[in-house]
């Protein structure tokens, strides 16, 4: 009975997390470019550069943030110092190509999201969630020597709230 109650627990708890997840994404965002689920992104290959296909991971957060842990495979094009000019540089010419980009929730990789859309870019989604929804699925997530790392930067105080698994980092 005991594990019952627990059970139930925990499926109320994990959807009002979401549902307060998605009215904070609804507050802050317009919902111009399209989620990514979680689920979604585990199913897809790394951008292969040979072959010209796969997925390219954006990481909208700071140089600090990215430092002390990223998805795999992510580039850190940053927010406050985003460089259109220079994040184009890194990106195929095709603008076909699958871009996810993801900040700690999923509210400063839209506006980034949407810097690339007026270039032109196609097919491009914002991370449901961003990495702090990843790591709370309990995913992997690396720094910058490529191992995996508990460490997650919590943004603030404020945002940290919203981080359940992991060592939460402010600096």
């Amino acid at each position: 009975m005991k594990n019952l109650i627990f059970l139930i627990f925990l499926v109320s708890v994990n959807s009002f997390s979401q549902k307060n997840l998605e009215q904070l994404l609804k507050k802050y965002n317009t919902e111009s470019v399209p989620y990514i689920s979680i689920s979604e992104l585990q199913k897809e290959k790394p951008f292969d550069s040979a072959q010209g296909n796969g997925i390219i991971i954006l990481d909208a957060r700071e140089s600090k943030e990215f430092k002390v842990s990223h998805l795999k495979n992510a580039i850190c094009v940053g927010y406050d110092l985003f460089n259109l000019k220079n994040t184009l540089a890194k990106l195929p010419k095709g603008k076909n190509t699958k871009i996810v980009v993801y900040c700690s929730l999923g509210i400063r990789s839209e506006d980034i999201a949407e810097k690339l859309q007026k270039e032109g870019f196609t097919n491009i989604f914002n991370l449901y969630g961003g990495i702090f929804e990843w790591k709370n699925q309990g995913n992997t997530i690396v720094n910058l020597q490529n191992n995996p790392t508990e460490k997650v930067h919590a943004f603030n105080k404020e945002w940290s709230k919203w981080l359940h698994k992991g060592e939460k980092i402010y600096e």
